[in-house]
């Protein structure tokens, strides 16, 4: 475990803060859907409390009531709305500088397993000047 390179953490970090970035777009999810349900709500009241029925005319102070009611949790869904909405655009910024990073080190990593490459052909064919005192030795 200690000997995982810093590419492989960040790949692990990106894949957390990725699964994070899901969470935050259900939630964003769920809470259009509640709102697309009040607003339906808030239409069906209105269509009863424009209509001619008599029944409906008996009731129209609870719709009226339910009306504002409706017209409060709306405004409340509409504010966890733009939070949500926030926490995404966030989340989404996070992962990605993150893997923006991971990128960068494993790049680095190449760069340095490919440098150690050339530097054990050099040393293989020339000899290190260490190996070369101790052959004269």
């Amino acid at each position: 475990m200690a000997d995982k390179t810093r590419s492989q953490k960040l790949k692990r970090l990106v894949a957390v803060q990725r699964h994070l970035e899901q969470m935050a777009e259900f939630d964003l999810a769920e809470t259009s859907r509640q709102r697309a349900e009040v607003n339906d709500q808030m239409d069906s009241v209105i269509l009863a409390l424009g209509s001619m029925d008599p029944v409906h005319h008996a009731f129209s102070q609870g719709y009226a009531d339910r009306f504002n009611r409706l017209g409060i949790k709306d405004k409340q869904l509409t504010g966890m709305q733009q939070i949500h909405e926030m926490r995404v655009v966030q989340e989404r910024a996070k992962g990605d500088r993150l893997e923006d990073g991971m990128r960068e080190a494993l790049e680095s990593e190449r760069r340095e397993a490919d440098d150690n490459a050339v530097y054990d052909l050099i040393d293989q064919a020339f000899g290190t000047p260490a190996s070369s005192k101790l052959q004269k030795s």
